[in-house]
């Protein structure tokens, strides 16, 4: 029970953090502009030192084996509930530009902006290293899977992915990097000086306010007035938000997982859209109002099955 209570008082702080940058778009006091400078930020320099800390401060060379299998279990929970997702979206027979979009929606998490200050709220600092193995293991399908299936739903052609690019796209990204060359640094069993690990615990003590900040603005900039039925999102937000976290609980399980780390990635399983599929949905030509529906949903009924979840969690 103490857990439950920890998670409402956790998504309590987090709602009111998100109303900050809410209200500042309705104020006019945050812009695009403001919008652009907080996601380089935070993607670029704030994650990465976040990384680097969490994962130098909580691993050791000796538990690199074992950081392995459990992005592998990530990866193959993850995979599961794309191909369920699949599944569903043929069930319910939704139309060519929204199919898509629903299973990128249902199959993903939002393992950064929402993930990484829901998970140190919940857990504290120590939960990093976990976050970020199970952001590997969703950004990589992310950007794969859901940019293809995004893109087949779209009447706009995009540029043509190859093996290379997707590499190049996925493992040129800052927080990426970051984890391989912590990765690295533990491999070589070697430590940074102590000045650099002080500056970059500052930057990241930032994450968390600044991302559920962007995350406010992004509910102001789509808009409350989208939060209407559409056919297939009751579906998406069960899929999302209640069943991927049982399938990520039970391959954590068969991967052997258990106590904070499956506490961890049961969470990060559990979270709203990706921030990214509304963005995508409208450069495609896909259903990007769908998208938007979705995102908004999907982030708002978070805090309450969070909560939920933590209670069965324990």
């Amino acid at each position: 029970m103490d857990g439950f209570f920890s998670a409402l008082s956790a998504s309590l702080v987090l709602l009111m953090l998100m109303s900050v940058g809410y209200f500042m778009g309705r104020l006019g006091w945050m812009t695009a502009a403001e919008k652009r400078f907080l996601s380089k930020f935070i993607v670029n320099i704030a994650v990465p030192c976040n990384c680097v800390t969490g994962l130098l401060n909580n691993l050791d060379h000796d538990s690199l084996l074992q950081a392995g299998l459990m992005v592998a279990s990530a990866m193959v929970g993850v995979a599961v509930t794309l191909a369920l997702c699949l599944l569903l979206a043929k069930l319910l027979r939704l139309p060519r530009e929204r199919w898509g979009v629903f299973v990128a929606m249902a199959a993903f998490s939002n393992t950064l902006f929402i993930g990484l200050p829901v998970s140190t709220q919940l857990f504290g600092d120590v939960c990093v290293p976990y976050v970020m193995m199970y952001y590997l293991a969703n950004t990589l399908f992310v950007q794969s899977a859901g940019i293809l299936l995004i893109e087949r739903s779209g009447t706009r052609a995009g540029k043509k992915t190859t093996v290379g690019g997707f590499f190049k796209d996925v493992f040129t990204k800052p927080p990426i990097l970051a984890v391989l060359f912590t990765v690295l640094l533990l491999v070589l069993d070697l430590r940074l000086p102590g000045p650099i690990m002080t500056w970059a615990g500052y930057i990241s003590q930032s994450v968390s306010p600044m991302a559920l900040i962007y995350c406010g603005y992004i509910v102001f900039e789509l808009g409350l007035k989208n939060l209407r039925p559409m056919r297939g999102l009751p579906a998406m937000i069960l899929m999302r938000l209640g069943i991927a976290p049982v399938i990520c609980w039970f391959f954590c399980h068969l991967f052997g997982m258990s106590g904070l780390p499956l506490s961890v990635f049961v969470v990060e399983s559990a979270l709203p859209v990706v921030s990214q599929v509304p963005v995508l949905a409208g450069a495609y030509g896909a259903d990007d109002q769908y998208a938007a529906t979705g995102a908004v949903l999907s982030t708002l009924c978070s805090f309450v099955s969070i909560p939920i979840l933590m209670l069965v969690l324990g």
